[in-house]
């Protein structure tokens, strides 16, 4: 749901930048001026830049969610009906402000969202699924899939 319009204009340095902070995001910014190979108040500048343009969404902490007692995840597929796709933003807010949810996609294909959860166990998925998600008139379909494991990709952890 974002404008392609909005896109920033990067060169191979910003590009490095990017690398960098997705694999460490809290990197200093002398480490990163280092590793990429410019100057610090160059390297300053720019991540300023690309933070304001939009580029960086942000830099967070990732959190287990099993230190809070939330030891059960599931990536949850939502369909909606047809005649209720007019206004998938506000759909979208609803399920971003459920206490459950980590992560909200609006995707391509036979679904229109897809649901990164976490929650206390079985019993809390089943109310979250059927008693909250699959009762809203706009849904016509869900599917879930229980995480057992993930993987971070190239970020250090």
């Amino acid at each position: 749901m974002e404008d392609s319009s909005d896109r920033f204009d990067t060169d191979d340095i910003d590009l490095a930048l990017l690398a960098e902070l997705e694999r460490n995001g809290r990197v200093s910014n002398s480490e990163l001026a280092a590793r990429v190979g410019i100057a610090e108040s160059t390297c300053h500048k720019r991540v300023r830049r690309l933070m304001a343009s939009g580029a960086v969404r942000g830099i967070h902490a990732d959190i287990d969610p099993a230190a809070f007692g939330l030891d059960l995840e599931a990536l949850i597929a939502i369909r909606l009906h047809a005649h209720t796709r007019g206004d998938l933003r506000r759909f979208q807010t609803y399920l971003e402000r459920l206490p459950a949810t980590r992560h909200v996609y609006f995707v391509a294909g036979d679904q229109d969202f897809l649901v990164h959860v976490a929650v206390r166990d079985a019993a809390a998925m089943r109310e979250l699924v059927s008693d909250t998600l699959s009762l809203r008139a706009e849904v016509a379909a869900t599917n879930t899939s229980l995480i057992f494991d993930h993987a971070a990709g190239q970020r250090e952890r």
